[in-house]
Order: C-alpha cells, then sequence, then structure tokens
C-alpha cells in the first residue's frame, strides 16, 4: 500500500466506497428489511448511479492522471538528431574531433538555464506539478519529485503533452523548454 501512488489511492477509495455500499445493500439491510427498497425504489436506483457514476468518473479521471507517473519509466525518443556530416568549412585538418563531440545544434542556442528554467517553471509547471526545490505542491500532474524524470523525457511531455498536460510547444520556445527541462532533472527529488 505504501508503494501506491495518489492516484491510485484516489480510486482505491472510490472503489471502496461502491465495494462497501454494494455489499451492505446486498447483504446487510435485506436481513434487517426484507422489503428493501420497497417504496423507495426510485431513491435507490438514483443513489446507485450516482455512485457508478462517480466510479467510472474516477477510473477515468484519475487513470489518466497516473499515466504520468507511470511514463517516467519510458525512455522517450530523443528530440534532437546527430548531423552525420560537417562541412569542409567548420574543422581544418589540424583539428582532432572538435566538431564531433559537441553537442547537436542548429543554430546558436545557448547551454540550458537552471535559474531561467526555475523561473519558467513557476510561471507554467508549479500550478500542476509538485517540486520541492521550487515550493510548489501542484496535485494535478505526477510529482516531480517522486517521478524523477530525465530531460529527455521532459522535453518530450512539455514540447507535446499527455493526457491532460498540453503541450507548451507553441507557448515555450525551445530554449526554455530546455531550461525547464535541465531544471526539473536536476533538482527533482532533491
Amino acid at each position: 500500500m505504501l508503494a501506491l501512488t495518489g492516484y491510485e489511492i484516489a480510486l482505491a477509495i472510490v472503489a471502496l466506497v461502491f465495494v462497501a455500499f454494494a455489499l451492505v445493500v446486498s447483504l446487510v439491510i435485506p436481513r434487517s428489511r426484507p422489503d428493501f427498497p420497497g417504496g423507495r425504489l426510485g431513491v435507490f436506483i438514483g443513489i446507485c448511479a450516482v455512485l457508478f457514476v462517480a466510479q467510472m468518473g474516477a477510473v477515468l479521471a484519475l487513470a489518466e492522471l497516473g499515466e504520468g507517473d507511470e511514463s517516467t519509466e519510458e525512455v522517450a525518443p530523443p528530440t534532437e538528431t546527430t548531423p552525420t556530416e560537417t562541412t569542409p568549412t567548420e574543422t581544418t585538418p589540424t583539428e582532432p574531433t572538435a566538431t564531433e563531440t559537441t553537442p547537436t545544434e542548429t543554430g546558436p542556442e545557448a547551454e540550458p538555464s537552471i535559474a531561467a528554467g526555475k523561473e519558467i517553471f513557476l510561471a507554467n509547471c508549479g500550478s500542476c506539478h509538485t517540486l520541492a526545490d521550487a515550493g510548489t505542491t501542484g496535485s494535478v500532474g505526477p510529482s516531480l519529485d517522486a517521478a524523477q524524470p530525465p530531460v529527455d523525457l521532459v522535453i518530450d511531455r512539455v514540447t507535446n503533452g499527455r493526457g491532460i498536460m498540453p503541450s507548451f510547444a507553441g507557448t515555450l520556445s525551445e530554449q526554455e523548454i530546455r531550461d525547464v527541462a535541465a531544471y526539473v532533472a536536476a533538482t527533482a527529488g532533491s
């Protein structure tokens, strides 16, 4: 039970209420009131319908939210490709392998900034995610402290979204996405 996430616990609680109600109305109440539900059949059916809708809503909403916790185990596909060739004007024959070991960049991109990533996280992510370093306690998305996602997974989720998480590709620049990914990966779980 300790290994369950918040979403799984909420789903289990809703299921237990539904099962307890079903057991009480099928085994306990009929022993003391054989005519149950009697003249209150409409009320009984209404309560059953409400509990059924609550259970199905919890399954749909909480299971989808819980996918974020499970998806941290996946390896996200890389978002950048490694160049296969360099143009002769970029290197000279005397440089050993300088261009082969540099990060793949398509333009004058800066290194990710953890400080900038924290500001971006606070402005866009903290209301939904828990991250101790940022002082946020959002509960809509998975706790990033618990998930401790790698940079590539954060980049993928922020860029493409998943489940109820929207894509931020149209909101944040590629540099801002790299900044927030570097920040989350560096501070989650610390």
